[in-house]
Formats: C-alpha cells, structure tokens, sequence
C-alpha cells in the first residue's frame, strides 16, 4: 500500500516537473523546431520510399528542356507549357524502364546518370530505344536542343551526344517525370550558390538571437534590477 502511494506521488511530481519545464518559452521554442525538422526529414525520406528512388523532387538548373516561345525561354512567361524551364522543381518517380513511354512526342522524361560523369544528373525526354541483350538503352534528347524543337521529330544527329552507339542504358536511369512545379526550385537554386546558403544560415543566427538571446538578456536585467534595494 505504501509502495503504491509512493509511487503516486513520485508520478505527480514527475508530471509537475514536466509542466513546469512546458512553461519555459524557449523549452516550447526548440519542441516546435524540433517537430517541423522532423516532419521535413520524415516527408523526405517518405517521398523517397512512396516513389522509389533516391531523387523524389529536383530542382531543373539547365535550359535544355526549354523550348522558347516569342523568343523566350525563363519559364515566367510561359509556365505551365509542356517542357521543363530552369526553377522548376520536378517529381521523379522510379519506374520498371520496362514501362518507360518512348512513343516520341508523348513519350516519357526520364532522369539518368550521365555516362560520361555518374555523379551528374540529366533531365531530357526519351526519342527512341531498343533491346540489346537483354537490355532496354533508351536514346534521348533536351526538348530545346538542336534546330529541331519539341515536338517536331529529330534526326538521329540530333539525339544526345552520348547516345552514339548503345545510348542510355536502363541501369543509369533513376526515374521519371511525374509532376512539374513551376518556379519553386529557383528557392533551391539560390540555396546552391554561394550567397543562398550563408544568406539563409544568417537568418537563422538573427532568428535565434531575437527569439532566444534578447529575451533571455532582458529577462537578466530585469532581475537585476529588482535585487537592487531601493
């Protein structure tokens, strides 16, 4: 019986301890940062795991998808067009290269490993493939490349550099285009460079000094100035 009152008790202190550390702004503060990184990296890594690659969203940084209208090509002026311009952000979902669309002009943009530099990503839509030992290699083109825009038919000469010979094979394909988003990746792009990501970290320095240092300087002074005696 003692043992279960002592336990009682213990509990309430427990959670009285708990609320009054709550009631602490900056206690509130880092939970709710806390709470929203989670829910980012938690949104991430399940995006990567619903669409089955480990690129679910990038940011378009080259003009060779854009195909120009009135002799533009920024994607402001014409943003819901059918091609990719630079600042989109893109979701890619990953995909059997068994069931890739290559009937061009309606056929699939895909994400690949450039053969010459795996560690760089290409963003172009699919002209032609065939099957050579058992293996899909997918021949590909930037729908503003070349004298012949999309979705007028190219010639062979035309197609990717790297397409000469075997072209894209399907193990350097990461995924398809499933949705564009215009403009957002230009917030990607600036954190690339070299002023976006210094610029941003400084915002946070400014942010936590404002939310966290001033208050608690204050809150010193404050005291201060009441242990003086009158």
């Amino acid at each position: 019986m003692n043992n279960n009152i002592s336990g009682i008790r213990w509990g309430h202190s427990v959670i009285s301890k708990l609320k009054k550390i709550w009631k602490n702004e900056y206690v509130q503060t880092s939970t709710v940062i806390g709470i929203i990184a989670l829910i980012v990296f938690g949104f991430w890594f399940g995006s990567q795991s619903v669409l089955n690659t480990s690129y679910p969203a990038l940011a378009v940084v080259s003009g060779s998808m854009c195909v120009p209208y009135d002799g533009r090509c920024d994607g402001w002026s014409h943003p819901f067009s059918q091609t990719l311009h630079i600042g989109d952000l893109i979701i890619v979902q990953g995909i059997d290269p068994v069931d890739l669309i290559s009937d061009y002009p309606d056929s699939d943009i895909i994400i690949f490993k450039k053969p010459t530099d795996p560690n760089e990503l290409i963003v172009h839509r699919i002209v032609d493939k065939e099957e050579k030992d058992g293996k899909i290699y997918f021949f590909t083109k930037g729908d503003g490349n070349s004298n012949t825009k999309w979705p007028d038919i190219p010639t062979t000469y035309e197609y990717d550099p790297w397409n000469q010979g075997n072209g894209i094979s399907e193990d350097l394909v990461v995924g398809k285009v499933v949705m564009r988003i215009p403009w957002v990746g230009h917030f990607v792009l600036f954190m690339r460079n070299g002023i976006g990501l210094p610029l941003v970290v400084g915002l946070i320095v400014i942010l936590l000094v404002i939310e966290f240092i001033i208050p608690l300087m204050r809150s010193k002074k404050e005291q201060k100035q009441q242990e003086i005696p009158l």
